[in-house]
């Protein structure tokens, strides 16, 4: 089944009050927008993301969101695309760019960033079951219906028994032909839906409700944030694995591939002209694949054959830089971010001094920080070993990363 997950995040903030989109802002440490993506690109059950945004940062998106686009077919592809004047508008165009060979496609709010992978798996599967569905937490108040909107003349019309009254939250899922024709009807008829599933009702088709999380608050207002820094602080002890210490933690990486006619050279996601490249499964980028075992071991999840095996046909050719974003992803998820990187590539030729800040700003961008903190260094090997005689390459690398 392939999944394709849309965040929709081509509000403006207006409610909130902010000079800019409410999902830049940072809650934990980290922009809101940044953790809602990270909740699917690092989710086993999505297979490719689209990120609708305003259309001016659509044209400049944020470095994160830069650094976790990656050509379809390689990885798990996110796409960004310029949203609407409404919500169902980010979404409809966030819909026309999904692959058409998407089973299930899943609707998040870029504003709830605190969505857990078991509400995300639920959602799916109940929608891959049932056609559409949602997660939705029931009403612990007592629910009264005003006979107006606002203003000082508000009365209470009856009282609405709170056992059926839920209060719905994104994710929303449903099967692409359920949400094309719930999208087809509301552009046909003008209707004006705060979500996609009001859209599938109007269909005439069943909506399941799937149970939500209390802690996947969306952010509306100011005192939101005072909540959201609440639950950030207190992710790692809902998860099922220990919090980790607050200290540092340092990992090391190695990477080795031959040298041949007819393959590119690429080191860190940047294409260096040379009459040889390394072979390998994937783009065989030792920069990218030494960084990439250094974070995974420094986090304790094993090195970059586990997680991306040379068996597996769907890294065949794909980019090493890709493979680096999901690491880092998986890493983040254990509650870890990335402190500072240093590589050592070992190669007689050619040299690389005049492409070392290029790479530097490309692994930073995938690490998703400051180009400050990552070191590319180029040595020789002096002529000894396959290395020294020119039929290889090889990178070292050493990774800090510490508890978010």
């Amino acid at each position: 089944m392939h999944v394709t997950a849309i965040i929709a995040a081509g509000g403006r903030g207006h409610r909130f009050g902010s000079a800019g989109p409410k999902q830049l802002l940072s809650i934990g440490g980290r922009p809101i927008l940044e953790r809602s993506i990270a909740a699917f690109a690092s989710h086993p059950s999505i297979d490719a993301i689209v990120v609708a945004l305003p259309a001016e940062l659509a044209d400049d998106p944020p470095a994160y969101l830069r650094s976790t686009f990656v050509p379809q077919g390689t990885g798990k592809p996110v796409q960004i695309v310029a949203g609407g004047a409404r919500r169902q508008d980010s979404v409809a165009n966030a819909f026309a760019a999904t692959d058409r060979h998407s089973d299930v496609i899943v609707v998040h709010d870029a504003a709830r960033p605190f969505a857990s992978a078991d509400l995300i798996a639920r959602t799916v599967a109940a929608a891959a079951e049932s056609g559409a569905a949602l997660a939705a937490v029931q009403s612990r108040d007592t629910v009264k219906r005003s006979s107006v909107a606002s203003g000082f003349s508000r009365t209470v019309i009856d009282t609405l028994p709170r056992d059926t009254i839920y209060l719905a939250q994104t994710p929303q899922a449903f099967q692409r032909d359920v949400l094309r024709r719930a999208l087809e009807i509301g552009a046909r008829d003008g209707i004006d839906a705060t979500d996609e599933a009001a859209l599938v009702e109007l269909a005439g088709l069943p909506v399941r409700l799937v149970d939500g999380d209390a802690w996947n608050i969306k952010i509306t207002t100011p005192e939101d944030m005072v909540l959201g820094e609440a639950i950030a602080r207190n992710l790692a002890p809902r998860t099922s694995h220990p919090a980790p210490a607050r200290t540092g933690r340092a990992g090391t990486g190695y990477d080795l591939h031959r040298l041949v006619a007819g393959r590119p050279l690429i080191l860190g996601g940047v294409t260096i002209p040379a009459d040889r490249g390394a072979l390998g499964h994937s783009d065989a980028d030792v920069v990218c694949h030494a960084v990439t075992d250094a974070i995974l071991g420094a986090a304790g999840l094993g090195d970059i054959g586990r997680h991306f095996p040379d068996s597996d046909p769907r890294w065949k050719d794909a980019h090493s830089i890709s493979l680096l974003q999901q690491a880092v992803a998986l890493v983040r998820a254990q509650g870890f971010e990335i402190g500072n990187v240093d590589v050592t590539v070992i190669l007689e030729a050619p040299k690389i001094r005049d492409h070392v800040d290029a790479m530097r700003a490309s692994v930073g961008a995938a690490l998703g920080i400051d180009v400050a903190r990552v070191s590319v260094k180029g040595k020789t090997n002096e002529g000894v070993d396959a290395v020294g005689r020119g039929e290889a390459i090889a990178a070292h690398a050493i990774a800090l990363i510490r508890a978010i």
